[in-house]
């Protein structure tokens, strides 16, 4: 069993404060995500981020085809971090921590994700030309759209 990691960092000149209100709210999960994905929420989003909720998404991650993706927020430490784990999805295996620290005239943040994808043999073979790529393009897409919103970090 095969568990890749994808790890991506970014500086914004943003407070804290403003970092964790967008990245904590799944309803920006939709701003931060490429159009031609046509992410939508489908579950109601009443109440901030919570240990415990489960968001469900209707997403074509790939080839127009839309993909039912459930996930569960597992941990969360406020301005710090937060968890979110696929239950049900295209990955055999999804895990994504968000970090947020304060650095100096902003924030950094730090997404790490696990994921295994499925097929088994297939899978891994298909990894390097397709599921690879299309996580670095969907992360960076979601690098620069947060500099479009929040500006770029000059230290």
């Amino acid at each position: 069993m095969k568990i890749y990691t994808l790890h991506k960092k970014q500086q914004l000149p943003i407070s804290l404060e403003t970092a964790w209100e967008f990245l904590s709210n799944p309803k920006n999960l939709k701003v931060i995500t490429p159009d031609y994905m046509s992410f939508n929420i489908v579950s109601t989003i009443d109440r901030p981020l919570y240990t415990g909720q489960i968001i469900q998404y209707i997403v074509t991650p790939l080839l127009g085809i839309k993909t039912k993706w459930v996930s569960e927020i597992t941990h969360i430490e406020e301005k710090k971090y937060f968890v979110d784990e696929q239950m049900y999805g295209p990955y055999a295996l999804w895990h994504h921590k968000h970090f947020v620290k304060e650095i100096e005239g902003g924030v950094e943040m730090e997404d790490i994700i696990d994921y295994k994808v499925p097929l088994g043999i297939l899978g891994q073979i298909v990894h390097p030309f397709i599921v690879k790529p299309k996580l670095e393009e969907i992360f960076n897409y979601r690098q620069q759209k947060l500099e479009e919103l929040f500006g770029s970090y000059k230290k």
